[in-house]
């Protein structure tokens, strides 16, 4: 005849005898072994927030006052040179008219104005 278990609800013959079961689970070690992970060094590294590409550029013009044009995101042209710059905004320099200090999200591109020589070159904004 068939008893239950005392640990739980399997049945069991009486001719049986409590034997130690193997959990079907795997061995961690053996896993690590099999699959190993990446280590810390083969990581693709992530690419730095600033490049600084854009202080050098603007470094480079402020040291030899190139002249400039400015265009914003009206379309509106400003002419001059490159005071000086921080995160947020250009102090523009002018020879007619007021020196200016122009947010960076209001600039739509800008180039050299030795560079102004046709329509083309004016509206592409990788410079």
């Amino acid at each position: 005849m068939a008893n239950r278990n005392s640990s739980g609800g399997a049945f069991r013959n009486d001719d049986e005898t409590p034997s130690n079961r193997k959990l079907i689970r795997p061995n961690l070690a053996e896993l690590a072994d099999r699959y190993p992970t990446r280590s810390f060094a083969q990581r693709k590294q992530v690419p730095p927030e600033q490049t600084n590409a854009e202080s050098y550029y603007y470094l480079k013009q402020m040291a030899a006052k190139t002249p400039m044009v400015v265009v914003l995101t009206d379309g509106e042209q400003i002419h001059g040179w490159i005071e000086w710059y921080d995160k947020a905004c250009l102090k523009v320099n002018r020879d007619k008219g007021p020196n200016l200090l122009i947010p960076k999200a209001s600039i739509k591109y800008m180039f050299k104005e030795s560079e102004a020589g046709g329509s083309v070159s004016e509206t592409n904004g990788n410079r």
